[in-house]
Formats: structure tokens, C-alpha cells, sequence
């Protein structure tokens, strides 16, 4: 079933989960997700993001998105991640997205705000969530490891959320996109004291690379949504791999990539907590 961010995270909320905002630029990661989720009984969040969209354009795969969304046996989330433009963000929500991203965190924090707080009115009119971000995620292959102006403060956190109106808040804390060229600190108490600061559910980017402790100290300490997108990729290779290297056919790959990336969603699900909380 179509759902927003609100079905789903203030429930992670109350009961100390997570759930996986998994991203799906074509149809076989589709499949995955939404096969992992219904077979473990778990909402889940699946979608795309603007700089992902060379790879999978919106009008392409929208649809199809959203129609197995409804059909899913399990609440699912079509979620327009890290949207970066206004235009992009109206068109993900004319398509039928049930929540977007918008992402003015690498610019000016006071213009961030203005330009969350109206796209947050345009999405509620449709019907959709929208997650914000305060502090910035930045590149894996350029974080330094070390605590900067960059990461989120509690009190940045609440002025945000009451300034914006947002439904999910997307905080800096150490993690980064990509794939992590050296293990990541992650400033657990700045969580904890963002998390005391505020009610609104608080999202983790970067999740991708991040050890299973990491995950469940930070969904212990408040995270109800983690985005996971480069390890569904990592086993996607792996998968093409191990199929040319046993002579597979075209079809027998793509069914071999299936498998693969839906047995990492299904870890991911396992240990964010979400099994069984459909």
C-alpha cells in the first residue's frame, strides 16, 4: 500500500526501529526492495534521487514505482530523494511521489529554510511529506573524519523543524554519500542531543558502509529512517560478476541481481529493528 513518511516513522519512532529508505533506479531494485519487505512483513521507503535521475529518469520509472507501491502487501513510501530543484520536486510529486526530499543544506542556511518551508506547503497540499536537511552530508571521498561547522547542532535542529514544518529532518553527525574510503566516527551524543531536543523524526544519510553497530547505536539513540543506495549497488556488481563468470545468460544475471541486492535488504531490514512491523 501508498503511504507517507508520517505512516511509517512516527510508529519507528514511538517503538525504537528504523525503517530503510532504499533507492531503486530501475526495475530489478524494485523488485528487490519491495520482495525483501512484504517477505519479512516490513514498511519500507524506496525511490530515486535528483542526482540519480541521468540513470533512471522521473518519468521513466515513476510510474512503474508507484504502482508496485500500491500493490505491495506492506506500507511502502515512494520517497523523491535529495531533491535540489523546485522543479523537480513538483514534478516527483505530480507524479505521484508520496514524499520528497528537499536539499538546500550545502547553500544558505537562512535560504534552506525559506525554500523547505515552501515546498512543504506545496507537498502537504498534494497529500506528501517532505524531509529537510540541516547540517550537510557531504562525499566519502572527501570527508576527513573529524567533527566540522558542517555537522548538525541540536539548536539548529528545533529552529529548523519549527521554522519549516518539516516531517523528517535529515542531521549531519559523520556519516557521508559513497563509499567510505576509511571508517567513519560518528558524534553519537550530538545525536542524543538533537534527538532530546526534538520530536520530529530524524533521518541518517549515508548509511551505505556503516557497521551493524553503527546502526544499531544509531537507531538506539533516535534515527527512525536510513538511507541506504551504494551497497544495493555494490551487490548488483557482484551479482553481474559471479553470473559472466559462471557463463549466465542476460536473464539468469538480472534474476541473479535481484537476488542479490534483496538479500541486502533484508539484513538491513533485520537490523534496523522493522521486521515484523508492517
Amino acid at each position: 500500500m501508498l503511504v507517507n513518511l508520517n505512516d511509517v516513522l512516527k510508529k519507528a519512532q514511538a517503538e525504537h526501529y528504523g525503517v530503510g529508505l532504499f533507492n531503486t533506479t530501475d526495475t530489478d531494485m524494485l523488485e528487490a526492495a519491495i520482495s525483501a519487505a512484504e517477505e519479512l512483513n516490513s514498511p519500507i521507503i524506496i525511490g530515486t534521487a535528483e542526482v540519480l535521475l541521468p540513470n533512471g529518469e522521473l518519468k521513466l520509472i515513476a510510474p512503474s514505482v508507484i504502482a508496485a507501491a500500491k500493490r505491495a502487501k506492506v506500507p511502502v513510501v515512494v520517497h523523491y530523494d535529495h531533491g535540489l530543484t523546485f522543479d523537480r520536486c513538483i514534478e516527483a510529486l505530480k507524479l505521484g511521489f508520496s514524499s520528497i526530499m528537499f536539499d538546500g543544506s550545502a547553500g544558505d542556511a537562512e535560504q534552506n529554510i525559506a525554500d523547505t518551508k515552501e515546498i512543504v506547503k506545496i507537498a502537504h497540499s498534494f497529500g506528501a511529506t517532505v524531509e529537510g536537511e540541516i547540517g550537510h552530508v557531504g562525499q566519502a571521498d572527501t570527508c576527513d573524519n573529524a567533527v566540522t561547522d558542517s555537522y548538525t547542532t541540536p539548536e539548529e535542529a528545533a529552529d529548523f523543524i519549527v521554522k519549516t514544518g518539516v516531517d523528517a529532518l535529515a542531521v549531519a553527525i559523520g556519516t557521508a554519500h559513497g563509499a567510505y574510503k576509511e571508517k567513519p566516527c560518528l558524534d553519537i551524543e550530538r545525536l542524543k542531543q538533537i534527538r532530546a531536543k526534538v520530536d520530529t523524526p530524524l533521518v541518517l544519510h549515508g548509511g551505505s558502509g556503516l557497521s551493524d553497530d553503527d546502526f544499531r547505536n544509531t537507531v538506539r539513540e533516535g534515527i527512525a529512517k536510513v538511507n541506504i543506495f551504494t551497497d544495493l549497488c555494490i551487490a548488483g556488481n557482484k551479482a553481474m560478476e559471479d553470473g559472466l563468470a559462471k557463463g549466465l545468460s542476460y536473464l539468469e544475471i538480472r534474476n541473479l541481481k535481484v537476488e542479490y541486492i534483496k538479500q541486502v535488504v533484508k539484513e538491513k531490514i533485520t537490523l534496523f529493528g522493522s521486521v515484523n512491523k508492517a
